[in-house]
């Protein structure tokens, strides 16, 4: 190969991914949605800060995520199912929040959570966020310092978000569903073992190893690293994969200058709570037209809803610096994830040898 062609292989190269990554995709959602998913997250903070709890209200606004997963199907659809989702994030917080006391067992229940609630996501063919906010939920849970007796507490505030953006949910729909017709219930189509319990099985294997390498590197916050994992990880493709790592990548680093303007501002209870209401609804409006863009505003919510209530405790740059770190080491065991993922010759290899595990049907 001459250095005329590398140079100009290199140049197509180039062209490809910045057109990638300046790709603006259609979008027909609406603003009360943006809108609504914000009041999900950002009401359970008006209310711990009113009582002046508000590190209440911030396990309430992770409940309030529960809302991300309403379809635009009929009412009666879209409201069992999204009581569904709101069920498996309390119950995967709950999970988490055991394993606080249990330390050795963190990486093994949090990846069996995310092979289990994959699994599940996948076999009824949820759309995303998919499995991200339920394992989010199970790692910030493992890492909440407490006692044993606040666990029925911190539970039952989770729930309260979920059961207050399932309300919230309701209230929308009947306005929506005034402005659109609904789509129909999709029906489920057959599970695939590759699809639904290969797939499964690698992506909770590198999530679990994402927590192992952090826990191994003793960074000050690991949960964030295999929450980052698994957001490149569920790409339907590489190209998909490569380009959510590449964007997060990216966004965060962008991100890491707003978050660090955000939260060098004087912030009380109340300019926290209206801040994650402007967050959520600027995402809601930008992750389905720019996975990028959104990252930039994900970057300092995230951090909020993580740390407001610890704020002032650590040094803001080593806080920010903190979440860079884990958040491109997630991004790239994700990667590596997903290479494996989408390898004929890894699936065929690990696919065979999970496929003799797995017990045979008694004949009949």
């Amino acid at each position: 190969m001459t250095i005329r062609s590398r140079l100009q292989r290199a140049h197509d190269l180039v062209r490809a991914e910045w057109r990638h990554l300046t790709t603006f995709n259609p979008s027909t959602r609406r603003w009360h949605m943006a809108f609504s998913a914000a009041l999900a997250s950002g009401l359970p903070l008006m209310v711990g800060a009113w009582f002046g709890h508000l590190e209440y209200g911030l396990i309430s606004s992770i409940g309030g995520l529960a809302f991300l997963y309403l379809p635009s199907t009929p009412m009666s659809h879209r409201m069992v199912w999204l009581m569904a989702c709101a069920f498996g994030v309390a119950a995967s917080y709950a999970l988490g929040l055991m394993t606080h006391f249990l330390p050795l067992a963190r990486v093994g229940v949090l990846a069996l959570i995310a092979i289990l609630v994959t699994m599940v996501c996948r076999f009824y063919r949820v759309g995303p966020p998919g499995s991200l906010f339920f394992v989010m939920a199970a790692a910030i849970g493992a890492y909440t310092p407490g006692t044993i007796e606040e666990i029925p507490l911190r539970v039952g505030l989770l729930t309260m978000g979920a059961l207050l953006a399932s309300l919230i949910a309701f209230v929308y729909s009947l306005q929506v569903l005034r402005l659109q017709p609904a789509d129909p219930a999709p029906p489920l189509q057959a599970p695939t073992f590759d699809f639904v319990v290969f797939d499964a099985v690698v992506i909770g294997a590198f999530v679990g190893l994402a927590l192992a390498i952090a826990q191994a590197l003793q960074l000050d916050r690991p949960y964030w690293v295999p929450v980052s994992c698994l957001a490149v990880i569920q790409g339907v493709s590489l190209r998909a994969v490569w380009n959510r790592q590449f964007q997060r990548v990216l966004g965060t680093a962008f991100g890491m200058l707003l978050a660090w303007w955000l939260l060098s501002l004087p912030l009380d209870p109340w300019r926290i709570a209206l801040l994650v209401i402007v967050l959520v609804f600027v995402i809601e409006s930008l992750v389905v037209r720019h996975y990028g863009l959104a990252v930039i505003f994900i970057t300092p919510l995230t951090i909020l809803l993580a740390e407001a209530a610890t704020l002032g405790h650590a040094p803001l740059a080593e806080l920010i610096e903190s979440r860079f770190i884990d958040t491109v080491l997630g991004c790239v065991v994700g990667l590596v994830g997903g290479i494996c993922l989408h390898s004929p010759r890894f699936r065929d290899v690990l696919g065979g040898a999970l496929r003799r595990r797995v017990p045979r049907r008694p004949s009949r």
